[in-house]
């Protein structure tokens, strides 16, 4: 059985018509008889031919996709907003190609190289955890590929970039700890290198300052955020500082971690350790307690980011001024930092 594809090259041989002839017939054009388009319709559907809709954008000098890369996939976040960025793009007529970097610099820029040899018209880019170098990021601006940064993002006024107030949502969380009545709170950070995480550390710290604590060193743990660097990370805050009494965390998936380790201690949640941590994960309503967590507005960001991209490539990257969109976050209040005593107040 032949796997060969007929082109239209292969239509107008067998109809003895030219490329072009064939090509305006299949585009419907006015030009072309209806006799013509009919022999080259029936001709197509016998040899089942397809049309390549990436030439033929291509041609018209748009390949109506966009590429996106992110970290991970892992979680509800990422997805999420990724689901954003589909439904608009999707409305606008473009495809979505999605690459993930699995926090690799490497990959990541393996992801970017892809991109732009498949040609896409705009990148969305969130970056990895072990990021520091950007200058692959020339290669983009040497085509004039639009990108637009989203969450973890480059932090330059030149570029085009949709974030969370993340210190407005580390600052909240901190603060609802204290009117819980929690003095000794410690932090479950990531790296600093990175936006978001410097930015929730730094809401941690003006909470504290602001109302009267002091910032022990002892009562902070830095690491990459995944669930067995939350175990290892409370272990040792725990052995440093047994008296703390809440925990605020970078993330949720460390703070699930953490909580583990709590648990095996024999302490109370939220009684002797209160929990608070960041990206509303689905898994946040299924734990024992349900935690308390800062929601990212995932959706909106992606709808956001991949909006402004659409601005950049219908206007051209140099026409529309970069800028960055701050959203709100919105922390939702659960039974891991709500103090039973206060609940019992509170129901008197």
């Amino acid at each position: 059985m032949s796997t060969h594809r007929a082109s239209i090259s292969d239509l107008a041989a067998q109809l003895n018509l030219s490329v072009s002839t064939v090509s305006r017939a299949l585009s419907d054009h006015s030009r072309i008889s209806d006799a013509t388009k009919k022999r080259v319709w029936e001709l197509a559907r016998q040899l089942n031919y397809q049309p390549n809709q990436l030439a033929a954008a291509l041609r018209k000098g748009r390949s109506n996709t966009l590429g996106v890369v992110v970290p991970h996939i892992d979680g509800q976040f990422f997805a999420l907003v990724v689901k954003g960025i589909e439904t608009i793009a999707n409305q606008a007529g473009f495809n979505v190609m999605i690459c993930q970097s699995n926090e690799d610099a490497a990959q990541e820029q393996k992801n970017v190289e892809t991109l732009l040899n498949a040609q896409v018209d705009g990148i969305l880019l969130s970056l990895s955890l072990s990021t520091h170098d950007f200058g692959y990021l020339e290669a983009i601006r040497r085509r004039d590929i639009p990108v637009v940064f989203f969450d973890r993002v480059v932090e330059s006024k030149d570029v085009s970039a949709v974030v969370l107030n993340d210190y407005q949502g580390g600052y909240e969380a901190v603060c609802h700890l204290i009117e819980q009545g929690c003095r000794q709170i410690a932090h479950l950070g990531g790296p600093q290198h990175l936006n978001i995480c410097r930015n929730r550390y730094q809401g941690y710290a003006d909470a504290l300052r602001h109302n009267g604590l002091p910032i022990d060193p002892s009562l902070v743990n830095f690491s990459d955020l995944r669930i067995q660097d939350g175990r290892q990370g409370m272990e040792t805050l725990l052995n440093q500082a047994p008296q703390l009494d809440a925990v605020f965390s970078c993330n949720d998936l460390a703070l699930v971690g953490a909580m583990q380790i709590i648990k095996r201690r024999g302490l109370r949640i939220p009684q002797d350790v209160a929990l608070a941590g960041f990206s509303n994960e689905l898994f946040d309503s299924l734990t024992e307690p349900m935690l308390t967590s800062v929601d990212q507005r995932c959706e909106e960001m992606g709808r956001t980011a991949v909006q402004m991209l659409l601005e950049l490539i219908n206007e051209g990257p140099t026409k529309v001024a970069p800028r960055q969109v701050v959203l709100q976050p919105n922390l939702l209040i659960r039974e891991s930092s709500l103090r039973t005593d206060l609940l019992q107040e509170t129901k008197a």
